[in-house]
């Protein structure tokens, strides 16, 4: 089914879902659509129901009653009926939910489903019987196409988790991300790739924040940029003021808000390893295990191994605005509530530069490195690509590799480095940076990895001097990479 004009991007979602909607199988099939909140998932949802004519109904906080009284009254307005469905309960109403589709499959939407399982656990287990009831060993009873959808990632990655009523049903599990750099910088309409990239420190990839959260209000140019900042984002009377605390705030699991704040503006100072965080906030490293997990499981923290250091890990936040929260507003909270956002700004801007932009940057060239990049790191497949620390013991010192493209690990044989990169937002780069990339390769070799075609590069948004732009051009293994070759428009 074609994707409605009105959906910008999202064709493998679309794809994906008009699949499923459109199957030939003669027996109910089951979906789960997640992802965090402000993705565009209701919009995509919405729009396959209206496209195919199919059902909607976007569960609300409430008791199981009320809950269970709404579904009868958005059922009553699917089916034309004057009234409202008075519905015994669940297992009755899916009884009739079920029997919608006749002659031709048809999406069945319950969107916010964590809210319907909080007001009743034993709904799951009621969807599973009611699913294998019309399943194909009991005749395929109906075409129905039933899709859940959810935010609150923590309650969704269970649904089909372990022991799960639904687990084994599912014939869909799709999971709607932030758009890619590049299509973000697309979708706000900013062709300068330097001004996109500044943007997307702040606001990543979420759709929601460009209409409905700033009215469409877009910085003009990158000299537009500091006011843009100070109109929206630091705007007292904007959407986009709070969202930063809110994004945390509407995680159920979340019990002690002041704790995991305190975690969050850990990570967002640069203490991304366990003992940093725990040290940052004058906890012991065992009392914060949990907040960590939650916060891994509400998908706001992003766990990341070393490429090079076994056991040890590093932690980033994977919403921007929740970093630009924690580094920029919220110790300036005070301030900004009264309405001072120019003067923050102005005393805020260079801590942007090294806290939010600079760490933001090293980001994009991984992305660009796993997305786009590709073609500059030889034959064969990615298995990732992180950040790592080399050692350096003869220098009594170790080597920060900002982008490590390693290949895919086979047993028995050492494993690939693709590519060992630098990146510097706001430096010129020069053969002092390419310096340090050739003898994190040479000590990684003699560790036994294969560097054997290894690409160094090096990623800018200032530039490079001209001994490195000669020294690239002289060999073939050095790769130069500025901000229009990361937006692809070099």
């Amino acid at each position: 089914m074609e994707k409605p004009g009105h959906i910008f991007d999202r064709d493998w979602e679309w794809e994906a879902l008009s699949s499923f909607a459109t199957g030939s199988q003669a027996e109910v099939a089951f979906g789960v659509v997640s992802g965090r909140r402000r993705q565009g998932k209701t919009f995509l949802l919405r729009s396959l129901a209206e496209a195919l004519g199919g059902f909607y109904f976007e569960a609300t906080e409430g008791t199981d009653v009320e809950l269970l009284r709404l579904f009868g009254m958005a059922l009553a307005r699917h089916t034309g009926s004057p009234v409202g469905y008075p519905f015994a309960d669940w297992r009755d109403a899916f009884t009739f939910f079920f029997s919608l589709p006749k002659d031709r499959p048809m999406p069945l939407v319950i969107d916010e489903f964590p809210y319907l399982m909080k007001a009743n656990p034993a709904i799951p287990s009621i969807l599973k019987q009611e699913i294998d009831l019309r399943g194909r060993t009991h005749g395929g009873t109906s075409n129905a196409r039933l899709l859940i959808c959810g935010s609150a990632l923590s309650v969704m990655g269970k649904v089909l988790a372990g022991q799960a009523p639904l687990r084994g049903r599912a014939r869909l599990e799709l999971v709607v991300q932030s758009l890619p750099y590049r299509e973000a910088a697309d979708f706000w309409e900013v062709s300068d790739p330097r001004l996109a990239a500044m943007l997307h420190a702040i606001v990543g990839g979420t759709p929601a924040y460009r209409d409905e959260f700033v009215a469409g209000d877009r910085p003009a140019s990158v000299d537009d940029f500091d006011s843009w900042v100070v109109r929206t984002v630091l705007n007292r009377r904007t959407s986009l003021f709070r969202e930063g605390r809110y994004l945390l705030a509407e995680e159920s699991d979340i019990r002690d808000p002041a704790l995991y704040h305190s975690v969050l503006a850990a990570v967002a100072e640069g203490n991304n390893t366990w003992g940093g965080i725990a040290s940052h906030i004058g906890h012991k490293s065992s009392d914060i295990a949990h907040p960590l997990n939650v916060l891994e499981d509400c998908g706001l923290l992003v766990k990341e191994k070393d490429a090079f250091r076994s056991g040890r890990t590093r932690y980033r936040i994977a919403e921007p605005l929740i970093t630009f929260y924690q580094a920029i507003m919220r110790p300036e909270w005070t301030d900004l509530s009264l309405g001072f956002a120019e003067e923050v700004w102005g005393r805020s801007r260079q801590r942007f530069l090294s806290k939010v932009m600079g760490p933001h940057f090293e980001s994009l060239c991984r992305e660009y490195a796993l997305r786009y990049g590709r073609r500059h790191f030889g034959a064969g497949g990615v298995g990732e690509v992180v950040a790592g620390t080399v050692g350096d013991p003869a220098n009594r010192s170790q080597i920060d590799v900002d982008i490590a493209v390693l290949g895919v690990a086979h047993p028995g044989e050492p494993r690939a480095v693709r590519s060992l990169g630098e990146a510097k937002w706001d430096k010129v780069m020069d053969l002092r940076h390419l310096g340090r990339l050739r003898r994190a390769r040479d000590l990684l070799s003699a560790k036994g990895y294969d560097t054997s075609a290894t690409t160094l590069a090096c990623y800018s948004g200032a530039g490079f001097d001209e001994a490195l732009r000669a020294e690239a051009r002289q060999d073939p293994d050095v790769l130069l990479v500025d901000i229009p070759m990361l937006y692809g428009r070099a």
